[in-house]
């Protein structure tokens, strides 16, 4: 029997506060008049036949998603999908993948070594989207990756989890410009992601995206404890085609940018 989409969604919302407590503060900030609806959420995985992306994708294909859009990071070795449901308001959901083939032996040797203690049938329940790291990394593992990798040290720390929810700036009645919503989180002292500016994408693009810079949670590796990035809050407003429908994609160009939101300050 399938996991619904809205157990998935609540479940995947509870483990990304745990490491998140930013998240709270700003949807409390934000729904003080509004009703908040998540824009999309975001996985990270390798592209081993074990987790790719077909994997993590399985339990929202069962509820009805379907994929609707491809992309390609080349210079950080990924490439994504992002999914969608025939009911609007669930949120879409972007998967995104390591191409370990154009990583060194070294981070391929790391990364397999992970996903080998993953025991085969354990990627196929529908709580694996949500169910952390399947395998035990030490210290040394960690900063080996994220020395080649950012995105291959922050999976194997946090694993399989909501890299990002994502606030819809359309549904806000209390803010109409992603540039007023800045400027509240600012003004509250949040960090945002200024790569590629404080707004990645145009009007005439038909995306804005906007993002904090990750909060710092303790992480427990095989070997001790560190305090490193985990995940962070992200802003979308959206506009509609010369038809009148509001785009539901993404732009490469600005979700390059985003996924530099777990860098380190």
């Amino acid at each position: 029997m399938s996991m619904p989409a809205t157990l998935i969604f609540d479940n995947l919302w509870r483990q990304f506060l745990q490491v998140t407590p930013s998240a709270e503060r700003i949807h409390e900030l934000l729904a003080a008049n509004s009703t908040i609806v998540n824009d999309h959420i975001a996985l990270r995985t390798f592209n081993h036949p074990k987790v790719n992306i077909d994997v993590i994708a399985r339990p929202f294909l069962k509820v009805g998603y379907t994929s609707c859009g491809h992309y390609e990071f080349k210079t950080k070795k990924l490439v994504a999908q992002h999914f969608e449901h025939p009911d609007p308001l669930l949120p879409k959901v972007f998967i995104s993948e390591l191409l370990l083939e154009q990583c060194s032996l070294s981070l391929q040797h790391i990364a397999n070594g992970l996903i080998e203690q993953v025991a085969a049938d354990t990627p196929l329940r529908d709580d694996f989207v949500f169910s952390g790291t399947p395998w035990k990394v030490d210290q040394a593992g960690y900063y080996a990756l994220l020395e080649e990798s950012e995105y291959a040290g922050w999976l194997a720390a946090w694993g399989y989890r909501a890299n990002h929810f994502t606030v819809s700036v359309n549904h806000l009645d209390n803010f109409e410009r992603l540039e007023d919503v800045n400027r509240a989180l600012m003004a509250q002292g949040f960090v945002l992601n200024l790569g590629g500016g404080r707004i990645k994408g145009t009007p005439e693009e038909l995306l804005e995206q906007s993002s904090t810079m990750a909060d710092t949670a303790f992480c427990e590796f095989s070997d001790g404890v560190l305090e490193i990035p985990s995940c962070f809050y992200e802003f979308a407003r959206r506009y509609a085609d010369q038809q009148g429908e509001i785009y539901t994609g993404f732009i490469a160009a600005s979700a390059d940018k985003i996924f530099e939101s777990t860098h380190k300050n």
